[in-house]
């Protein structure tokens, strides 16, 4: 039996949307991008003549309230995904929110809250979940294959220098610098394929003239449920260069490239020093996996594995990590 696919729309159009979610769209059996707003309605109109966007909705409202929509994915600044989500909610939408799921815990609480009050499916966009690299670290620790796990480590570096988000060094619009903006994924990540939780943080931080109030590089030290301790090293002034590596009792996994959907991941199993396995594995088609599997648990047909609820968990460890910083004090969760 097949289904029409679900109608999406994009709250807060931007770089993002045109350069990850578009292609993702296209490529998707679930699901149709039908329209969009921005801020800037000229800018939008171009947009959609240029994408071949169906609707170009006038406001937020217009949007949110349309019969043509099933779900609101949210990509507006950090500091609108409150108000963008509870408008969305209030208009009976299932929504779909960018990371950071908000500016603080309290906020991604009454997000989820409200969600589960009213009945609406309500995920993060926490796409590398749905890559293969995280899937198959996840799968060789579930099947034993390293062990017990005792360490973990994420780095995710990037030079936010050459970023079109001019918005991410301000602290009205952005939860943060790199810890926000990436570590969230690290965090994610490492959450993710261990299966454990956050328990407390320790971080060192530096700003420089660029990044202005925010940070421009980090390193989280993360105590994590299951005995394992992690560290998440983030930076904004390096190429880009992602990595996930797991040690554990009787192995090691390391995945260069883990959380990138650019090119092809390498990834190992060692033990003892010597290689055992080695697998190359593409992500290119992370996104639109994502975007199919919230279709399915929008029709009742599968579940979402980024759920807010979820991401509140993610939110306590980067109010704990950025608390950290400031009192210069290790942060119980």
């Amino acid at each position: 039996m097949t289904h029409a696919p679900v109608r999406f729309a994009i709250l807060g159009f931007g770089h993002h949307a045109v350069r990850r979610l578009l292609p993702a769209f296209l490529r998707s059996q679930e699901t149709t991008l039908m329209g969009m707003w921005r801020r800037d309605q000229e800018a939008a109109a171009k947009e959609c003549a240029t994408h071949n966007i169906a609707r170009c909705f006038a406001t937020r409202e217009e949007l949110c309230a349309s019969p043509e929509v099933d779900v609101v994915f949210i990509t507006s600044p950090d500091a609108m995904h409150k108000d963008d989500v509870l408008l969305a909610l209030r208009h009976g939408k299932a929504v779909l929110c960018e990371k950071p799921l908000s500016m603080n815990t309290a906020e991604a609480q009454e997000m989820a809250e409200a969600a589960k009050a009213a009945g609406l499916l309500f995920g993060v966009g926490q796409n590398f979940r749905f890559n293969h690299s995280l899937a198959w670290m996840r799968d060789q620790i579930e099947a034993g294959r390293i062990g017990q796990p005792q360490m973990a480590h994420a780095e995710y570096a990037y030079p936010a220098g050459n970023a079109p988000r001019k918005w991410i060094t301000d602290p009205t619009l952005a939860c943060g610098g790199p810890i926000a903006d990436v570590g969230v994924h690290c965090i994610d990540a490492l959450r993710y394929v261990l299966g454990e939780d956050v328990v407390s943080v320790s971080t060192l931080a530096r700003r420089d003239e660029s990044s202005g109030k925010v940070e421009a590089v980090a390193s989280l030290q993360l105590e994590m449920t299951g005995g394992v301790y992690a560290h998440v090293s983030v930076s904004a002034r390096a190429p880009y260069r992602t990595l996930v590596e797991i040690t554990g009792s009787d192995g090691v996994l390391v995945a260069e490239n883990g959380l990138t959907v650019d090119r092809p991941v390498q990834l190992e199993l060692r033990r003892a020093g010597e290689l055992v396995e080695t697998v190359t594995l593409e992500n290119g088609d992370g996104y639109t996996r994502m975007l199919d599997s919230f279709a399915q648990a929008f029709r009742g047909t599968g579940t979402f594995a980024a759920s807010g609820e979820d991401g509140v968990r993610n939110m306590r460890a980067l109010d704990a990590a950025y608390k950290s910083w400031h009192t210069g004090l290790r942060q119980t969760i």
